[in-house]
């Protein structure tokens, strides 16, 4: 680990983003293991939200997938820049700043991810996200609502 990702670390401890990532993580039933660059993996993460393969707070990145998914270099250096971004914004601001992020992203393009900028900044590539173009409003609300009626009703 270098010196900045020291920093890193203890500043994302003390903003207590990292301590909210633990919680999330115990809350999720996930199972902790540290990671390359001062990062902690919480695998097996059981809660519904957020639908994302990966998601990182503080230093704490939770996946419900197995540790073997973090075995791609790319997907742990966008992660790794997620927890900059913690660091940067002293820590949890960064939460409603990113779903702003969501909205403005989704709202420019149908897509959460494609103009949000702090998947910009981590990579969207490297967090597997395809960018999508910027498209017109009235076909972004067309696409939610034919989403929403096209799922199927009942128990």
């Amino acid at each position: 680990m270098t010196a900045w990702q020291w920093v890193k670390l203890v500043g994302n401890f003390v903003n207590l983003s990292t301590v909210a990532g633990a919680v999330v993580g115990v809350l999720g039933r996930a199972t902790f293991s540290r990671g390359p660059r001062g990062l902690f993996f919480a695998t097996g993460y059981k809660l519904g939200f957020p639908i994302a393969g990966a998601f990182t707070i503080g230093n704490v990145v939770l996946s419900k997938h197995e540790r073997a998914y973090f075995e791609d270099p790319a997907l742990v250096r966008h992660e790794e820049r997620h927890s900059w971004q913690y660091f940067c914004l002293i820590g949890l601001p960064l939460l409603p700043l990113y779903v702003v992020g969501v909205v403005v992203s989704f709202l420019l393009t149908g897509d959460p991810a494609s103009r949000n900028p702090f998947e910009r900044l981590a990579d969207l590539k490297e967090g597997g996200y395809v960018e999508r173009p910027i498209q017109p409003i009235g076909k972004t609300v067309t696409q939610a609502f034919s989403g929403l009626r096209s799922r199927p009703k009942g128990p």
